[in-house]
């Protein structure tokens, strides 16, 4: 009886340990990230959305442009940084971080595809005050295709750039996915795992896998941004990669594709895995849709590829 009673709480005592050690290092890597202050807080602002402060740049002159990122960990919107002061020669541009993401308050909660509806949608009427044109990247084009039909007086013409596949969005959450959430979220442990996740070398590999045409030419500066942005704010920072990894941001937006009357341009990375195929697809379902192909480009054409990128903007809106 003693025997197992000093057993439980060895165990204990070094569950604790351990627990303060983990504890000591997320706080680290949380400061530790912050060092190079590479989001800038200059000529910003801020929404008082019902979730949480908002934070948004304002630029130039003209009719309004709304930018809105991806959503993959550390994206914020220093996505934008290559273009929006060109934009902002011709528009008003306004460039979102979502809520969750980068400067913006990182709430405790679920992340929904209707979240960020109402997010965009609430942003349009309470901030910009008029009808408005959008460039959403990756993720962000299904917030915006279901705004464009949940609200058709606030969005104008749209631009998409990789948007990800209706197939993919039409999946819904499993078990295994809600456990995963789950464990992620934990106070200690799962905030040491979301750490690991979004270590600078994953962040790294991921841009030289996944998101560059030419791994030679990622900018470290980008790679610095997206690490500070995915640790900025403590522990609930891991809160929208939880949701999103558990597809609880996931909707089925075939019928908005089809309903919609706004016009809508795709532009695709030259070397986007499937995006020609994600581009019929939507094509498919609403046949207005027009697209282009910059080239020398994957993920971000709009930071690999400035200049041609730019191009497509001017001939659309």
């Amino acid at each position: 009886m003693k025997d197992t009673k000093h057993k439980i709480l060895t165990l204990a005592a070094l569950t604790t340990i351990a627990a303060g050690v983990i504890h000591l290092t997320n706080r680290v890597i949380v400061a530790s990230s912050q060092l190079k202050e590479m989001l800038d807080f200059s000529n910003h602002n801020y929404y008082n959305w019902r979730f949480g402060k908002i934070y948004y740049t304002k630029k130039g002159k003209g009719s309004p442009l709304l930018l809105i990122h991806d959503t993959m960990p550390g994206a914020s919107g220093y996505e934008w940084s290559r273009v929006e002061d060109q934009l902002a020669q011709e528009h008003t541009v306004y460039t979102l971080d979502l809520l969750g993401c980068g400067r913006s308050e990182k709430a405790g909660i679920t992340y929904t595809n209707f979240l960020f509806v109402q997010i965009i949608c609430d942003f349009i009427k309470n901030v910009i005050k008029e009808k408005t044109d959008i460039i959403a990247s990756g993720f962000s084009c299904s917030f915006v295709t279901t705004a464009a039909a949940y609200d058709k007086e606030s969005i104008n013409k749209i631009m998409f750039i990789n948007p990800v596949s209706m197939i993919s969005l039409a999946q819904t959450t499993t078990k295994k996915d809600k456990l995963f959430k789950f464990f992620i979220e934990l106070p200690i442990f799962g905030t040491f795992i979301y750490h690991i996740i979004v270590s600078r070398e994953t962040i790294n590999d991921f841009f030289l896998d996944k998101l560059y045409y030419n791994p030679f030419h990622v900018d470290k500066d980008v790679l610095d941004a997206y690490y500070e942005a995915a640790h900025k704010g403590g522990y609930y920072a891991k809160c929208l990669y939880s949701s999103q990894s558990a597809k609880y941001m996931n909707i089925n937006i075939r019928h908005a594709v089809e309903s919609i009357d706004n016009s809508i341009y795709i532009v695709e990375g030259e070397d986007e895995p499937n995006g020609a195929a994600i581009v019929e697809a939507y094509q498919k379902v609403n046949p207005a849709i027009e697209s282009a192909t910059i080239p020398c480009s994957k993920h971000f054409p709009h930071i690999e590829n400035v200049e041609a990128f730019l191009e497509q903007v001017s001939a659309f809106f």
